[in-house]
């Protein structure tokens, strides 16, 4: 059932609700690995990594909701339920338990990464069905690689 008619086209609609989906689920899971490394982490950096923590999950939360919000403009429902997440989430994350001050900044830069990686393939994908889509994704990948280079620039010179 379509409850909101697109302006795009059919394919064009499902390449772009495709990425939407796939960027949606990137990013409820990043606030949730985010709020697990900050609820977990321990050592010398606790305070400024526990405070960065935080602005990862802000813009994760944030954008999720601008992302959500495209795909139902676009007449295709958003799917943020834990179980979507539980099914389709692969980036990586924290270990259970107690997580290393050094161990969080890393799992950040890996799981920032990862999304960023996918967020470009998504960018390509979308540029001639919806620029409007992929527009926003370029403003979410901007945000993930700031946000990737400061978790990146706590752990320099890297511990051989």
């Amino acid at each position: 059932m379509t409850v909101v008619k697109s302006t795009l086209p059919d394919d064009a609609r499902r390449v772009a609700c495709d990425a939407l989906q796939g960027t949606l689920v990137d990013l409820l899971g990043l606030s949730l690995i985010g709020k697990q490394a900050h609820w977990n982490i321990v050592g010398p950096r606790f305070r400024s990594i526990h405070l960065q923590l935080d602005e990862v999950v802000a813009t994760a939360r944030s954008h999720s909701d601008t992302v959500a919000e495209r795909a139902a403009a676009l007449g295709v429902s958003p799917d943020g339920r834990p179980e979507t997440i539980a099914a389709h989430f692969t980036l990586p994350a924290p270990k259970e338990g107690w997580v290393r001050d050094s161990e969080a900044v890393q799992v950040m830069v890996e799981s920032l990464e990862a999304a960023i990686g996918r967020l470009r393939e998504r960018i390509e994908a979308t540029e001639r069905p919806d620029p409007v889509t992929q527009d926003l994704l370029i403003d979410i990948t901007a945000d993930l690689e700031k946000q990737r280079w400061m978790f990146d620039a706590e752990n320099f010179p890297r511990e051989e």
